[in-house]
């Protein structure tokens, strides 16, 4: 992709980003009230940090609500920053990291759930969401992915081939794995089949990718991607932190590691590919 195909598509996304936040901003007007009113009864969330805090605090649906309105804005800022500082900047692993950070749009789809109540929408309509939401989340990870094994080295003459393969690999999860529109946990994300095994492929894949960039430290005699590394790994926890919980614990901390760790990420890519 030249660097002038790549700068329309970087404003493509910035378009698609602020499609989603503004649905998820006339959802907010509608869906609030609702919240107050939501059965007690429902699971909470089995993420890693959730296991841990939900044995302290009760779940919050406002707090839910306030982590998606903020995964949606992450996505949209983060967007527009990648297409402000690396306009004239080629850098092979950005366009990953920014299809990493395009996906937390997506997020907005969890609405669905409290429209649901309001509205009765078909369970067609949850189910669609439902994978709409897991196809994001999961093309989201093998981005980053991409990312670091390209940073590790790998010569990757045509970028439509990777594209192919990430949104081949996350249409397979997406498609395959069975959906219950009928439960939802207090996180607003729908049950899903086979949940400790996809928690297991996804930490692997985040974790694969931190090391890559390690190893691309080495690699390529460059310490900067020692702070890549360390941005992906910031990235990983916030995010599972923001995606996952259900209380007043998860947005501040899910964002600022988030928004930290991306940071990190592209000041480091953006330092090293100015002297190339």
């Amino acid at each position: 992709m030249t660097l002038t195909g790549r700068n329309i598509f970087f404003k493509a996304g910035i378009g698609f980003c602020a499609v989603f936040l503004f649905i998820a901003v006339v959802a907010s007007s509608i869906v609030m009230p609702v919240y107050s009113m939501m059965d007690e009864d429902t699971p909470r969330p089995t993420g890693v940090f959730q296991v841990f805090v939900s044995r302290l605090l009760e779940n919050n649906y406002f707090s839910v609500h306030t982590s998606v309105i903020l995964a949606v804005l992450f996505s949209l800022i983060g967007t527009i920053l990648i297409y402000y500082f690396f306009e004239q900047t080629l850098a092979h692993e950005i366009l990953y990291v920014y299809l990493f950070t395009l996906s937390f749009s997506i997020e907005a789809s969890r609405l669905i759930v409290p429209l649901h109540l309001i509205y009765d929408v078909p369970p067609l309509y949850l189910l669609m969401a439902s994978r709409v939401l897991l196809f994001g989340r999961y093309f989201g990870i093998f981005a980053l992915f991409a990312a670091s094994v390209c940073a590790a080295g790998l010569k990757i003459q045509q970028t439509r081939n990777p594209m192919l393969i990430i949104t081949a690999a996350a249409l397979i999860i997406t498609l395959g794995v069975p959906i219950d529109t009928q439960t939802w946990d207090t996180s607003l994300n729908m049950i899903v089949g086979y949940t400790s095994m996809f928690r297991f492929i996804e930490a692997v894949i985040l974790v694969t990718s931190v090391i890559s960039f390690m190893v691309a430290s080495y690699t390529r005699s460059s310490r900067e991607y020692i702070f890549i590394g360390l941005g992906a790994l910031f990235v990983m926890i916030g995010r599972n932190i923001l995606l996952d919980g259900d209380n007043w614990s998860s947005p501040v901390p899910g964002i600022l590691l988030l928004a930290a760790g991306t940071w990190f990420i592209c000041s480091r890519l953006h330092k090293i590919n100015l002297w190339l």
